[in-house]
């Protein structure tokens, strides 16, 4: 006993060695890589257009961008807290009619046939060809940027769930059939047990599409008298030529695309993680 205490003993110490190593070698593969790249990006972005006389309205250096940022700080952060409601509204929407509508639909073969085609359609048809009609209806402002939003995110999120529901293990489903699963038993637990991988797929596309949604639909939209978000931020700078404010607010748009994309993976790994193949791999 004590001969195999001492073992253990010596194991963890070398294992609590060789941690710091493995987290510098982890580092070291994934985000060296990365942050060598981007700060060479900015270095370039800063030097180029001193050299060549680029004035800032043509092409603004890094460090106007960041005085813009700091200058007009109200004006993006307030941008950006109405274009956060606008497409987290959009976004959920999306996940819940998506969901809803592939459940639907992948349980009977009759109504799939009938209604998939009319989401195909609605995706091919440009936004800005039913946005004046999407104000008639719902009016200028939050109601309207928030169905666009919807519209914009809705057919991943569809498409990947319904993907997922129709591809199901095959001897699985033979052993539901053979202890007499029911339609909806074999749906609950089987298939969207199954669907759940693609169904996060969908919505990891969905919630950035969202984003893009609400800021073309406050260009297409307006604003309806309240304040405005990052499209409506983007419009006015462009129309007042200040172009660094301009490069402030796409920047912010992109975190937050970014931002919104790690949230939803982060859910995704929680439901996935200790059950699917796809997660443990991740992890692995």
């Amino acid at each position: 006993m004590t001969v195999t205490s001492e073992v253990e003993t010596v194991q963890r110490v070398a294992e609590s060695k060789s941690r710091p190593n493995q987290s510098w070698l982890t580092f070291k593969e994934y985000y060296v890589g990365p942050l060598v790249a981007f700060i060479l990006f900015l270095c370039m972005w800063q030097v180029i257009p001193i050299i060549f006389s680029i004035p800032p309205f043509i092409l603004p250096k890094p460090t106007d961008v960041l005085q813009a940022t700091i200058t007009d700080w109200a004006i993006l952060s307030a941008a950006v807290r109405v274009t956060i409601l606008e497409s987290v509204i959009g976004f959920l929407l999306s996940a819940v009619i998506g969901i809803s509508s592939s459940i639907l639909l992948a349980s009977s073969k009759i109504i799939e046939r009938s209604l998939y085609p009319y989401a195909i359609v609605l995706q091919s048809i440009p936004v800005v060809a039913v946005a004046p009609i999407i104000v008639i209806w719902f009016g200028a402002g939050l109601n309207s940027i928030v169905v666009i939003s919807f519209l914009i995110g809705f057919f991943p999120v569809i498409s990947n769930t319904l993907m997922g529901l129709q591809s199901v293990d095959k001897q699985m489903n033979e052993l539901f059939t053979i202890y007499r699963a029911s339609r909806w038993q074999r749906m609950w637990r089987l298939r969207i047990p199954a669907a759940l991988p693609y169904m996060m797929t969908g919505l990891k596309i969905s919630c950035t599409l969202s984003i893009v949604g609400a800021i073309v639909g406050e260009y297409v939209a307006g604003i309806g008298g309240g304040n405005g978000g990052l499209g409506y931020a983007i419009t006015v700078a462009a129309i007042q030529v200040k172009t660094p404010f301009l490069f402030a607010c796409g920047m912010a748009a992109a975190i937050l695309g970014i931002c919104f994309y790690l949230l939803v993976s982060l859910c995704a790994k929680w439901f996935l993680a200790n059950w699917h193949e796809s997660a443990m791999k991740q992890e692995n």
